[in-house]
């Protein structure tokens, strides 16, 4: 996986077959945080926390454990900032910082102790269009939902860290292979492997479910 001070990210090609260097739109305040503008670092951290959130808190399925990953990603990446040169985008520089840190926490975590239910927060619970969506639905339907949800949550602790990160990325927030690939540090290969591995796992562990 690629560490904080090493960026590497291919030429995009263009519609006539050549190459040039992708155009990253948070140069200008990337720039100035590394000259020391806090305010300018404000907002790449506020541009960035409502997806390293979803990031983070569908590996950890813990909202207190995600804020305070996220707190760390963002003073890393502060820290580090200096050393960025540019070569990737700072978004992929920062996703490779949160979804590092993050795996290293989940395997900390597991070593402290087994995940329990109660350790998983069901955030669909508290979710706006959730709640509206279900608000006319009968007793029985949302308990099923409620159940389905709570499976799936299972379901994503059952699996290794680095197969977590996979799904997460591709199926909830919707990044290409390609994308994936360069913020975990392997191959798109790979990254299709994992997916094709996970996506089997889940599908055998929520059988039962649909029977």
């Amino acid at each position: 996986m690629e560490s904080a001070t090493t960026e590497t990210a291919p030429p995009v090609t263009t519609a006539d077959g050549r190459k040039r260097h992708r155009v990253d739109p948070d140069t200008d305040l990337v720039s100035r945080a590394r000259e020391g503008d806090s305010a300018a670092f404000d907002e790449l951290v506020e541009k960035y926390t409502p997806k390293l959130y979803g990031l983070v808190y569908h590996m950890t399925s813990n909202h207190e454990d995600t804020n305070d990953v996220l707190q760390d990603v963002f003073a890393k990446a502060y820290r580090a900032l200096k050393r960025f040169r540019g070569k990737s985008t700072f978004y992929t520089w920062i996703y490779s910082i949160a979804t590092n840190m993050t795996l290293n926490f989940l395997k900390k975590r597991n070593r402290r102790r087994a995940m329990s239910l109660n350790d998983v927060d069901l955030a669909i619970e508290n979710d706006k269009e959730f709640i509206e969506a279900t608000s006319k639905s009968d007793p029985v339907r949302e308990a099923n939902i409620s159940e389905l949800q709570e499976r799936l949550n299972m379901a994503m602790q059952q699996l290794s860290e680095d197969h977590r990160a996979a799904v997460t990325m591709f199926d909830i927030q919707g990044m290409p292979h390609a994308e994936i690939a360069k913020i975990l540090g392997v191959s798109e290969g790979t990254v299709r492997s994992r997916l094709f591995y996970a996506h089997r796992h889940l599908q055998t562990f929520l059988d039962d479910f649909r029977k």
